[in-house]
């Protein structure tokens, strides 16, 4: 063998042995279900989404609040029961992209973090399509961080209530996840 041939291969054994070990170091992967509601209010004096951008010559009104091309940035209110007043355990914070120019359907693109209880810190991240007027739905989980490293899994979404007059969005979540503690 050549000196250069000798050197790739010593190198490709060495990144091997190396992936092996980070595998390891990861733990055994666990599954976790998690139950919480969304609370969103788009109409009030602290609104939980804002219109940040949205397309030309579009009106957005109560009538229309995700015309095809409209971007929200969120921050959301995640609690334990359907009553808003109920506690908190985490925020939704990321975006909303309209992007369905036949029927409301948004592009997520959120982090799930939580403020309490076992999984205080850690979150996960959504980045999926999301068809809102439907009632029931999914969306991926595609990653996480914390106690949810490399996280995987689906959210079952149910809308429990919707008012486009007051802006008020409550969607109930039922998520499995997959992940490394």
């Amino acid at each position: 063998m050549k000196n250069g041939t000798l050197r790739l291969l010593l190198l490709f054994v060495l990144t091997l042995v190396s992936l092996g070990h980070a595998h390891y170091s990861l733990g055994k992967e666990k599954v976790t279900h998690l139950h919480f509601f969304y609370q969103e209010n788009l109409i009030s004096n602290h609104p939980s989404a804002v219109l940040a951008a949205k397309p030309k010559d579009t009106t957005v009104n109560a009538s229309n609040l995700a015309p095809f091309g409209a971007v929200y940035v969120l921050d959301t209110p995640l609690t334990e029961g359907q009553d808003p007043n109920s506690k908190v355990v985490g925020k939704l914070q990321g975006l909303s992209v309209s992007a369905g120019e036949d029927k409301a359907m948004v592009v997520f693109i959120v982090d799930f973090g939580f403020t309490s209880g076992e999984f205080n810190g850690s979150s996960i991240s959504a980045l999926s399509r999301n068809p809102i007027l439907e009632t029931d739905r999914e969306l991926a989980i595609v990653g996480g961080r914390g106690k949810f490293r490399m996280a995987r899994g689906f959210a079952n979404l149910h809308t429990n209530y919707i008012n486009a007059t007051s802006g008020v969005v409550i969607v109930e979540y039922n998520v499995t996840v997959f992940h490394y503690e």
